[in-house]
């Protein structure tokens, strides 16, 4: 009976350990950061995004060399003037500056704009990708190393596999 009793607990000891073994989750972990970063999507978007500023830098720059030399002339020019004048033109300067700090901040908002409208698909693919994977090898929760998030050193990296999926 004694030895039935040992028999009976070590079979249910097993059956627990191997059912608690079987309700773990699977766990994996990615860089996503480093992952959108070697897409070629990405690469093509950082291009149009240094043409972007580029182009915006280049207006904004004129603007200011063009307000610098009505300034300068305005200055020379001041004491020919009447007084009535020179609050006028002092004013068109204002007036400009403001332009120039408008299209600044303008040209900065669209700058963001685009490159939100640029990344959301990018990162769309990614995360479609990362979920393919992770699914695919049987990971039931697949974690973002990139945002400081501790990892455990023997979870699986699905960086190359996802990379593999995405022809990168």
């Amino acid at each position: 009976m004694k030895q039935f009793k040992t028999l009976l607990l070590a079979t249910a000891l097993c059956i627990g350990t191997v059912s608690f073994s079987n309700a773990q989750s699977k766990i994996a972990h990615i860089n996503t950061q480093e992952l959108i970063t070697a897409m070629p999507e990405m690469k093509e978007a950082q291009k149009q995004l240094e043409t972007l500023s580029k182009t915006y830098q280049t207006d904004i720059q004129s603007s200011i060399t063009e307000y610098q030399n009505i300034a300068k002339q305005y200055e020379a020019e001041a004491a020919t003037k009447t007084e009535e004048e020179n609050m006028k033109r002092g004013q068109e300067l204002q007036e400009k500056q403001q332009r120039i700090q408008q299209f600044r901040t303008d040209a900065q908002q669209d700058l963001q704009k685009k490159e939100m409208d640029l990344l959301q698909p990018i990162t769309e693919k990614a995360k479609a990708a990362i979920l393919k994977v992770g699914r695919a090898q049987g990971f039931d929760y697949v974690l973002d190393s990139a945002q400081g998030v501790t990892i455990l050193a023997d979870g699986k990296n699905l960086l190359d596999d996802v990379k593999k999926a995405l022809g990168i």
